[in-house]
């Protein structure tokens, strides 16, 4: 049986967490940014993770990291 390949988009996007759960960077974060509220811009720095409903089919994308 061949290996099966990861899909690269997903793994530079997707990390996945020692309880199985996969964490996503926000989006928002990459121009036009002087509108954008110094709180706003604050909250998209930090991670969070995939919802549920889409978390199969990211996990399908990553077959060795799940």
């Amino acid at each position: 049986m061949p290996k099966m390949k990861s899909n690269s988009s997903a793994k530079k996007r997707f990390k996945v967490t020692g309880k199985g759960k996969v964490k996503r960077k926000k989006a928002g974060k990459r121009h036009i940014l002087t509108k954008k509220s110094n709180k706003r811009k604050r909250q998209l720095r930090k991670a969070t993770l995939v919802d549920k409903a889409d978390e199969k089919s990211v996990k399908q994308m990553l077959p060795y990291k799940s």
